[in-house]
Parts: structure tokens; sequence; C-alpha cells
């Protein structure tokens, strides 16, 4: 059976969707979903990533909801299944799961080659990283507390596919930190992304006391899908160009 009515409470999967050439599927959303901004605002909001409005969500009688169990609560998740609603939740924390996840996706979207040919193109940019030296990064998700990213983690994926070395990589998720373990893992960089904290050029001073600190663009860390391959480019050439 085709999927016809989707709700979509990830706002990088809402972009894929509409990448996918299903935008005319989307019959819901979060307000956090504001990807592709050309056409997203056409479809209805219905709360955020972590209040979803259950009952507007039955409502709109979907065919499928998308959550992921990082960004959505369990509860409301469970809520959606009670009220007898489709839910796929995604969990991709590597980059092989990420890719099957896009494939799958394809599938239920009956969009297959359009799926294939970006894990194609994100293979292949893995593939362009070259001989450059790895760069040791720190790259904190939140100030107060100090909370980084770590291993099993998306983020951590695209910093490997990147090429590049994340220094929490043994530890999992995001474990809090002081700053004298920052200074003792010896970071040579730090990447400052404006979410979901938002981290701007006012906090790059005290962590540029350890290592040289830029802030950049949230999506290109933790938005899976279309733009993987712009983003993987990207990260190399600001890491590259920081200083050591």
């Amino acid at each position: 059976m085709t999927t016809q009515r989707i709700v979509s409470l990830v706002p990088s999967l809402t972009e894929l969707v509409c990448w996918l050439g299903c935008e005319e599927t989307l019959v819901g959303r979060t307000r956090f979903c504001e990807e592709p901004a050309s056409t997203i605002q056409k479809v209805p909001t219905v709360g955020g990533t972590k209040n979803p409005d259950v009952a507007a969500i039955t409502a709109t009688e979907p065919d499928l909801v998308i959550a992921n169990q990082e960004e959505n609560r369990r509860e409301d998740v469970e809520a959606l299944r009670k009220a007898g609603l489709n839910v796929l939740v995604t969990n991709p924390n590597s980059m092989e799961e990420t890719l099957a996840m896009i494939l799958n996706l394809g599938v239920v979207l009956r969009q297959q080659k359009k799926a294939t040919e970006l894990v194609e193109e994100v293979r292949a940019v893995i593939g362009e990283s070259g001989d450059a030296r790895k760069k040791a990064l720190f790259v904190p998700i939140w100030q107060n507390p100090l909370m980084g990213l770590a291993g099993d983690t998306y983020g951590n994926a695209l910093l490997i596919a990147v090429g590049a070395e994340n220094i929490l990589a043994g530890e999992s998720r995001y474990p809090e930190l002081t700053w004298q373990e920052v200074e003792a893992l010896s970071p040579e960089a730090i990447l400052l992304p404006d979410e979901p904290f938002p981290f701007t050029q006012q906090h790059v001073p005290k962590f540029a006391s350890i290592a040289p600190t830029t802030v950049v663009d949230g999506k290109l860390l933790w938005w899976y899908g279309p733009r993987i391959p712009e983003a993987i480019r990207e990260l190399r050439r600001i890491i590259a160009e920081l200083p050591t």
C-alpha cells in the first residue's frame, strides 16, 4: 500500500521526505521542521518535537508518523501508537545506520531510486577524504553543564566520515565534562555548533583558550538526509582551515 499521508516529528527527516519528492504526502510537521523553507510552510504544525499534539496528529489520519528515539519522547510515541497510528521510530547512530534508514524511507515512499542515489553520493564523498592528517576535535553540545559529543551518535559518525578524530569517541552519547577534563584531553580544535545550545561568537574566546575554535552551523553535524554530502565537504574545509 502506498503511504499517502505522513506526519514527521523530525526536522531533518521532514526535509528528506520533501527531497525525495514526497512533500505532498506531508499532512503534519513540528514547528521546528522549517526546511525546505520554500515549500514547508504550507504543511500544518502539530506541536514540537518534545510536545507533539497527539490529538492534532490523530486528526490528520496519517498512514505513517516518523519519529526519532533521541528527538522525540517515548511517552509521545506510545500515545500515538495507543491511538492506533503507525509510528516509525528512527535511531541512526552510525553512518551505516543512517544510510540504511534513508534506503528504508525510500522504500516506504516508493522513491528507492532517489534514496539509492543519495546513499551512493554519501559513500563517494566519504571516499574523497584523501591523506590529510586527522585533527583531534572537541564538539560541545551544551554550555551549563558543559556536555560534549561522544560515541554512539550520528554526530560522531559524521566526524568519522569527515576524517576527524573525536576526543570523546570512547565515551557514550553526550557526557558532562569539566573544563579541566577538556584541557587534559588536548583537543587540537573545537567546533561550536549553533544547536542544540545556541553557541555564538561570544562563546569563542573561552573555548579558544583551550584550542582554536570556530562556530559552525549545527545542521552540518546533526541533520541526516540530503545535506550529508555537503556537510562532509564543508566540515572538512572548516577543520582544514583551523590552525593547530
